[in-house]
């Protein structure tokens, strides 16, 4: 058993080829969002590891899974981080009445 980290690169990589096969390096760093120098990077070190086969031909380079066997393992982090409004302690209050007031609430 293979285990991955969840919320990393190699987790999302991982996910994308157990879906979609075949899939090109091109298509892949645009489904991660990533360039395709750093998805190749990954790619390098699954391929290290033994989990994934890169086929080069001579206009595309074809990536495919070996190994089936993974265990994703630890906490989902968010990829981005979400900016929430701070709200002062009378804030929340206002914000009520005013929705007593709209049509919906009357």
């Amino acid at each position: 058993m293979i285990e991955v980290v969840k919320g990393t690169m190699e987790e999302r990589i991982i996910k994308i080829l157990q879906k979609d096969y075949p899939i090109t390096l091109k298509e892949l760093s645009r489904k991660i969002g990533v360039s395709e120098k750093k998805t190749k990077m990954e790619l390098l070190k699954l391929q290290s590891r033994g989990v994934i086969v890169m086929e080069r031909l001579p206009d595309k380079i074809f990536i495919r899974l070996l190994r089936f066997d993974f265990v994703f393992v630890g906490r989902r982090r968010q990829y981005k981080f979400i900016k929430r409004k701070k709200m002062k302690a009378g804030e929340g209050a206002e914000e009520e009445e005013e929705r007593k007031d709209d049509i919906m609430y009357a």
